[in-house]
């Protein structure tokens, strides 16, 4: 347990009206966890990439960015009319937005954080999910770039100074996505126009690779896409998704997921078994295999490789969400929004299960960074009562319960997963806890906020009933105890009356019967 003891300790970053707060990471003492940060008021906050230094937005016009090593405040930036703002992957900048009314006011800035002062400007019109951030970095922040009117534009990191230093050209390009590890390529979207369909293309960052893209993809009803890289920036994941469909199959549009590859050896759709909406796709840790949640309901979840081969079946069920553990051991398949919030875990190595439960209301979920914990909680202004946090262990049984009167956000602090030790050792460190290897139940009705729960056995799940009005129950007893198919219940006083009724009427048909004769 050596490498165990020299991995960093783990922390949860929880935030509520009055600001946020930081609590040291499972184990808990007694079950409870302790308060590393007390409560710093704040409007929003966020981690870098690599967990190194955290912003935390105190006003419309004030941000600061803090050392998560000693949790003591860098730097504060003053920023009038501020609207948005981010860190860089490795903490090392600082993007801002802010409301502008004339092109001649440049509203995006990048700040060098140890110095505080502005390395770059640039005029940006509005901001959507799209276009924010409006500079992209790699995970090592050696690339940096941003999508302009039919043009990508790249900048050099290491003198931002010189400005744009080539330009990738991209006619109607409206949304792209650069590899994080490593940045060596970028991914663009062109929407249909004029009855060409829309594309996805990939094309290598370094400028002399730039003439021809390395894939391409055409997609027709496809109003949006996301776009999946995986670790390694050899595989791109697609999901196109329209408005409408055209088959009347679906409320809520079509959507097709595409593999594209940057070696040009794999640029097809993905073969799904199950027709219906892509509900969540997700690459594993090594980003050599993709999970997907297809289908509908019961929607079908399935593993497949870096060659869109199926690698193993989770089943089907009410689930929309998939969740990798960071070793890439365990999956967690979920249903949550407006599904009751059922989940399974999943050993991806063994192929089995290993148990299932509940987590109602949930907002978001995470897996810890050493891939032991599952995190879900339930957040305001999503849901505005039965606001909490519940911790899981990697095989479903309940690890922590809290309740807040209101929560905002809740989230683990970013590490590498390769700072922790093996899995099979994080594995023995929960048998330690005395918790049985067989699928648990999940929380109680009756968890305190606070418990540990050992895993029990999985009760058979009942097949839920259809709804029948009252009349309807009424009627079908009186046919049960007038047929004879059910001895066993009591029959009821409206029932013998109306036997007896019957009876009377029988008996005098055929008094009848036998006079006229």
């Amino acid at each position: 347990m050596a490498a165990t003891d020299s991995s960093p300790s783990l922390e949860i970053l929880v935030r509520g009206p009055e600001g946020y707060s930081i609590w040291n990471g499972p184990p808990f003492n007694n079950g409870q966890p302790t308060v590393k940060l007390e409560r710093v008021p704040c409007t929003n906050t966020k981690y870098s990439e690599d967990g190194s230094r955290l912003m935390v937005i105190k006003s419309d016009s004030v941000v600061s960015i803090y050392d998560c090593s000693n949790s003591k405040e860098i730097r504060s930036f003053d920023v009038p009319n501020m609207t948005a703002a981010t860190l860089s992957p490795r903490g090392t900048y600082l993007q801002t937005f802010q409301k502008s009314t004339t092109p001649q006011e440049k509203n995006v800035v990048i700040w060098k954080i140890e110095t505080g002062e502005p390395l770059y400007h640039q005029f940006q019109k509005n901001m959507t999910k799209t276009t924010w951030p409006s500079v992209r970095f790699s995970s090592d922040e050696t690339v940096a770039c941003r999508m302009a009117t039919n043009e990508i534009q790249f900048l050099d990191t290491a003198d931002f100074s010189k400005g744009i230093v080539s330009r990738l050209r991209i006619p109607g390009v409206a949304a792209i996505e650069l590899a994080k590890a490593p940045g060596t390529h970028v991914a663009a979207f062109v929407p249909e126009s004029k009855g060409a369909p829309a594309s996805v293309q990939i094309y290598a960052c370094a400028k002399d690779l730039q003439s021809q893209p390395v894939a391409r993809r055409s997609f027709f009803r496809c109003s949006t896409v996301q776009l999946n890289w995986n670790s390694g920036s050899t595989g791109l994941l697609v999901l196109a998704q329209s408005d409408v469909d055209k088959t009347n199959q679906s409320y809520f549009g079509e959507s097709k997921l595409s593999y594209l590859t940057t070696d040009g050896k794999h640029e097809g759709l993905v073969p799904l078994s199950k027709e219906g909406p892509v509900h969540d796709v997700q690459w594993s840790y090594s980003g050599s295999e993709f999970a997907v949640v297809y289908g509908f309901m019961p929607a079908k979840a399935t593993v497949f490789d870096k060659k869109c081969n199926p690698l193993l079946e989770l089943g089907t069920g009410p689930y929309n969400t998939i969740r990798w553990n960071p070793r890439g051991k365990f999956l967690c398949l979920a249903g949550f929004g407006n599904l009751p919030g059922d989940m399974a875990f999943w050993n991806y190595t063994e192929k089995k299960q290993l148990g299932t439960t509940k987590a109602e209301w949930s907002v978001t979920s995470e897996w810890s960074p050493d891939g032991q914990y599952f995190m879900t909680a339930t957040t305001a202004p999503r849901l505005q009562v039965d606001n909490g946090i519940k911790i899981f262990h990697y095989n479903g049984s309940l690890y922590f319960k809290k309740m807040l009167d209101k929560l905002y956000q809740v989230e683990w602090k970013p590490e590498s997963a390769d700072r922790f030790a093996e899995i099979s050792e994080l594995i023995k460190s929960v048998n330690s806890l005395k918790v049985e290897n067989r699928k648990p139940t999940g929380q109680g009705s009756n968890a305190s906020q606070f418990s540990v729960k050992p895993m029990s056995a999985k009760p058979i799940a009942q097949k839920p009933t259809a709804y029948r009005p009252p009349q309807a129950k009424q009627a079908a007893a009186v046919q049960a105890e007038l047929l004879g198919v059910s001895s066993s219940e009591t029959a009821s006083k409206n029932a013998l009356r109306n036997k007896k009724k019957r009876e009377k009427q029988r008996e005098k048909k055929a008094s009848e019967g036998v006079s006229g004769t």
